[in-house]
C-alpha cells in the first residue's frame, strides 16, 4: 500500500459507528479547499506513547483505488468520551517514518495472524 502525507486541514472529524460489525467505522474530513473526504479507519497504533490513527480514503463508490493510506497523530479527551476524537498533521517527517514503519509492522502481523487462521 502506498502512503501520502496529507497536508489538508482537517476542520471536522466525525467518527461514524459501524451499524453492523460487517460494516466498517469511517470519518469525514473537511479538507483545506472545502471538499470533504470520507475514510475507513484502518487502525489506531500507539507508537512511543502517542495515538495515530491510520485512514483510507474513499472514492465516492465507497472503494479505495490507489492503496494510498494517510497517517494523524489521534487524541481523545478521556476525561469526556462524548467528545469528538482530535486528529492533527503529523509534520516532522522522521515522526511519519517511524508511524509508517509502525503500520508496516501492522501489517506483517496482520498478514502473518490471517495465514495463521486459514490453516
Amino acid at each position: 500500500m502506498g502512503k501520502n502525507k496529507k497536508t489538508d486541514n482537517l476542520n471536522s472529524n466525525p467518527v461514524s459507528q459501524p451499524e453492523s460489525n460487517d460494516e466498517e467505522m469511517t470519518v469525514t474530513l473537511e479538507l483545506q479547499d472545502g471538499t470533504n473526504v470520507t475514510c475507513a479507519i484502518v487502525t489506531i497504533l500507539t507508537v512511543k506513547k502517542q495515538d495515530y490513527i491510520v485512514l483510507l480514503p474513499l472514492e465516492e463508490d465507497g472503494e479505495n483505488h490507489d492503496g494510498v493510506v494517510w497517517f494523524y497523530r489521534y487524541h481523545e479527551n478521556e476525561t469526556n468520551p462524548n467528545e469528538e476524537p482530535e486528529l492533527t498533521y503529523i509534520e516532522d517527517d522522521e515522526e511519519y517514518e517511524i508511524v509508517s514503519d509502525a503500520f508496516d509492522e501492522y501489517l506483517d502481523n496482520a498478514e502473518f495472524d490471517e495465514l495463521t487462521e486459514e490453516e
